[in-house]
């Protein structure tokens, strides 16, 4: 069974493939993905890693947890299920109307 993994504090420079190969030592890497932002296409300091083997991923935590890269100490831990989110934006207390009444 596949076991994702969530990283963070990630350098801005890390890519997937600077990703995958981070984490290739503890075993089959299935997939490794940062996240980036949709308008700008730069990282977000975050991804996920999916290792095919649960005792390799396990074994990543424990090594790769706190580990500094580019002087960031990275955060490893199993990744959660992702929360829906209500569908929607802009708002706020004026509507969305950009702070002032444009009638």
């Amino acid at each position: 069974m596949a076991k994702k993994l969530f990283v963070g504090n990630l350098p801005y420079s890390t890519n997937d493939q600077t990703l995958g190969e981070m984490f290739a030592s503890f075993g089959t890497v299935g997939s490794a993905n940062i996240i980036t932002d949709k308008f700008t296409g730069r990282s977000r300091g975050f991804g996920f890693v999916e290792f095919e083997d649960d005792s390799e991923a396990e074994k990543a935590v424990e090594d790769m947890n706190g580990k500094e890269i580019d002087g960031r100490a990275i955060v490893v831990n199993e990744a959660r299920p992702r929360e829906e989110r209500p569908a929607g934006g802009g708002g706020g207390r004026d509507g969305g109307r950009g702070g002032y009444d444009r009638r």
